[in-house]
């Protein structure tokens, strides 16, 4: 699967909050954070940046895709 180079950070917390069920906790600096309740507690940071680098965009997917027992690709969808 080859990720996105050209992804802001809002535009994967809006989707993240849209379809995976998180929510906008608070910002701190340059930081989101996100949080789920679905299947259990799940908190996130997510920087505010644009583009997203690849590596951070990676992990952010891992960590959701680890806790909501799905494919990095399946979150990846729709965005």
């Amino acid at each position: 699967m080859k990720l996105p180079r050209d992804l802001s950070g809002e535009a994967l917390v809006k989707h993240l909050c849209k379809r995976w069920e998180y929510t906008k906790i608070h910002q701190v600096g340059s930081h989101i954070i996100l949080q789920t309740e679905k299947p259990s507690s799940h908190r996130i940071a997510v920087p505010a940046h644009s583009p997203l680098r690849i590596g951070t965009l990676n992990a952010i997917l891992a960590s959701v895709a680890a806790h909501k027992n799905v494919a990095k690709e399946e979150i990846l969808q729709g965005i």
